[in-house]
């Protein structure tokens, strides 16, 4: 029932699921369907206008929910919202040297076959980067769950940043060079 949900707990709580970010996709997803069966407003049509907006809140703040713990660097984000870190991503944008080289010449490499339509080095780019990017999700775990380095961790989400928006880059060039 809505009235056993607190409507200020925090995502996890909400979810009953620990803080960490290793995650048990298929318990969220399970009570996700829980959640959403209870508080959807077609179970609600009985309650008035009233009843009918907080069951319509309640569907929205369980979606919102859903959606930041499901994806890795969100729940990261959040996670270090809720431990009190600021990532900084909006003002710090000190990277390692390498890394920035790196993301340079991936950069380049997916502009040049785009323009190429070479579809082979885009699919290569884009499995290397999601290799690469399975990896920082993997020490992510390990910092957050296991060392508690937070601030370490602030970094490898501001490099995740720039990962997954490059794979979005990869991903829009795959999709020109295939059509």
């Amino acid at each position: 029932m809505m009235s056993d949900l607190d409507f200020a707990a925090d995502h996890f709580a909400l979810f009953g699921l620990p803080r960490s970010q290793q995650l048990d996709s298929a318990a969220l997803d399970l009570r996700f369907r829980q959640l959403q069966t209870e508080v959807h407003p077609d179970r609600h049509v009985q309650a008035g206008d009233a009843g009918q907006r907080l069951s319509m809140q309640w569907a929205s703040r369980v979606n919102e929910a859903y959606q930041t713990l499901k994806n890795p660097l969100r729940r990261a984000l959040y996670l270090l919202q809720l431990t009190g870190h600021d990532p900084q991503v909006e003002n710090n944008t000190a990277m390692p040297a390498d890394f920035l080289f790196r993301q340079m010449e991936l950069r380049e490499s997916v502009a040049e076959a785009r323009r190429d339509g070479d579809e082979g080095v885009l699919e290569a780019a884009r499995l290397q980067l999601v290799q690469e990017i399975a990896a920082v999700h993997r020490r992510l775990i390990e910092l957050m769950d296991g060392e508690h380095e937070y601030v370490a961790a602030s970094g490898l989400v501001r490099q995740l940043m720039f990962q997954e928006k490059l794979l979005g880059e990869i991903d829009d060039a795959l999709e020109v060079v295939a059509s």
